[in-house]
């Protein structure tokens, strides 16, 4: 079962698209949102296989919303639907990491023979989000067994699971800047929580201390803005 979310801010299209694809094309469960805001929010809380986003909708628009996902999340696949046809706006959803544009209108078979080469394509390669070693000057983080490795002498550290998927999101996006409210929105279900807030400073202090024997890391705090994993490769 393909667990893809839709979102359309056009109740009527949402409605025939959802019922296209779960009961006349089969093997889909499909969440659907109105709009990029409440996209971010479903995609958060249900972790979707594939994401099928209309781009002029109100409160938060296509664009916005795959920017905010993209910044931790490189591995959902995303196509756009839209009736809007210039080259920029194709442009600007390439540029932001879309896998696809559908051009309204369209039929089921049509968007589900777009996610099935997708999805066939991706499964031959490996995705951002799938890797979970970083090298990382002499270190090299698994964050899927939450350890940062000494290359010189051998020696693993062992951290907390949030530790090592924070510095995981970091390491995905060296050297650029990963907004604070996109880390907390990942992690703890709120963009400005005063708790939360502190709570990122105190991983990120943490952190700071794992690498603060290698000169080629440097964990930056940008301020007003995010995080940078700064990684000097020579």
């Amino acid at each position: 079962m393909i667990k893809l979310l839709l979102v359309e801010d056009d109740a009527s299209l949402a409605y025939i698209e959802k019922t296209g694809l779960e009961d006349i094309i089969g093997g889909y469960e499909v969440t659907t949102a109105a709009n990029g805001k409440e996209g971010v929010k479903a995609w958060e809380e249900t972790h979707p296989d594939v994401i099928i986003s209309d781009i002029d909708m109100p409160v938060m628009n296509g664009f916005e919303m795959v920017e905010r996902i993209r910044e931790t999340d490189g591995n959902v696949i995303i196509i756009f639907t839209s009736a809007l046809t210039s080259p920029n706006d194709v442009k600007a959803g390439y540029r932001l990491g879309i896998n696809n544009y559908v051009k309204k209108p369209f039929v089921p078979e049509e968007l589900d023979a777009h996610i099935q080469a997708l999805m066939k394509m991706r499964g031959g390669a490996k995705t951002k989000k799938e890797t979970s070693h970083y090298k990382l000057g002499k270190y090299t983080l698994d964050a899927d067994h939450a350890t940062l490795r000494d290359d010189n002498t051998g020696i693993s550290q062992t951290m907390t699971q949030r530790e090592a998927q924070i510095l995981a999101i970091l390491a995905d996006n060296k050297n650029n800047v990963v907004r604070r409210e996109a880390i907390l929105s990942r992690f703890w279900n709120t963009e400005d929580d005063y708790f939360a807030s502190r709570s990122l400073d105190v991983f990120v202090n943490k952190l700071r201390k794992l690498l603060a024997d290698e000169p080629k890391i440097n964990l930056k705090t940008v301020r007003g803005v995010g995080l940078q994993l700064i990684v000097n490769s020579d």
